[in-house]
């Protein structure tokens, strides 16, 4: 079954514009995960504008106490590498983001990148973090038979493709590129998640892919959750994942 998991970044940008733990980035986590969220995704960029290097320790305690995961996203620069190391998530999923950039627009260049990832995807293998690397829809055999080489456990699936195309004639089409880039991952003995931009309107279409393991959904959730109540919202998408498990 599909796992979800909460990206609470928008979180932790709130309580930074105001300078104090308010609001409480861990006890909305909790909430999250007592409504029945597997798990919480953090991804602390370089300038940590909104997610901080010290919420990876609070909020590895708290899924450590709630038996969830907590899977923590970013560039492998040394200071979160670090980071990483000493709190230990369930999960690091590494993304090849630019120290400025707004959000994650694209995967990783396995053989352009090799030199990078592949000490780091050893170091997390050896302190027992599953890794997953952040990868297009469409990426190659070989590429995928690299990352697996290089010992990355699993991949995540840049959805904003999908997203961007919901609702229109060409998103069939690009759905199935999903599907085909999943199935080759998984030939390649590399689990698969995804997330980016999914939503309570276009997840379930794209649950129609089989054996996806987890989807991180973060900005969707708290716009909704705005408008509708976190309760009611969070609830709409494990029925969603219910239903496509289901089907």
């Amino acid at each position: 079954m599909t796992l979800l998991s909460i990206n609470i970044n928008k979180i932790a940008l709130l309580r930074n514009s105001r300078g104090r733990n308010y609001p409480d980035v861990d006890a909305f986590a909790a909430r999250f995960l007592d409504l029945g969220a597997a798990g919480i995704t953090l991804h602390p960029r370089q300038d940590q504008r909104h997610a901080r290097y010290s919420d990876v320790e609070s909020l590895g305690q708290l899924c450590q106490q709630r038996g969830a995961e907590l899977n923590v996203e970013g560039y492998p620069a040394p200071e979160f590498m670090d980071v990483v190391y000493r709190y230990r998530p369930a999960q690091c999923t590494l993304v090849p983001d630019a120290p400025d950039q707004l959000t994650s627009d694209h995967g990783w260049d396995m053989r352009k990148d090799t030199a990078l990832l592949q000490p780091v995807l050893a170091g997390l293998k050896a302190a027992g973090i599953r890794s997953s690397l952040f990868v297009d829809a469409g990426i190659g055999d070989a590429d995928l038979a690299l990352a697996k080489q290089m010992g990355a456990d699993r991949v995540e699936l840049y959805t904003e493709p999908y997203a961007e195309t919901y609702g229109t004639p060409q998103n069939d089409a690009v759905l199935q590129t999903f599907a085909d880039t999943a199935l080759r991952a998984q030939r390649a003995g590399l689990g698969v998640n995804a997330g980016h931009d999914l939503n309570l309107q276009n997840l379930g279409k794209f649950l129609q892919i089989k054996d996806i393991l987890e989807v991180s959904i973060g900005h969707a959730v708290i716009v909704e959750s705005l408008e509708q109540g976190m309760d009611n919202i969070t609830r709409q998408y494990l029925d969603i994942i219910r239903r496509a498990v289901q089907a």
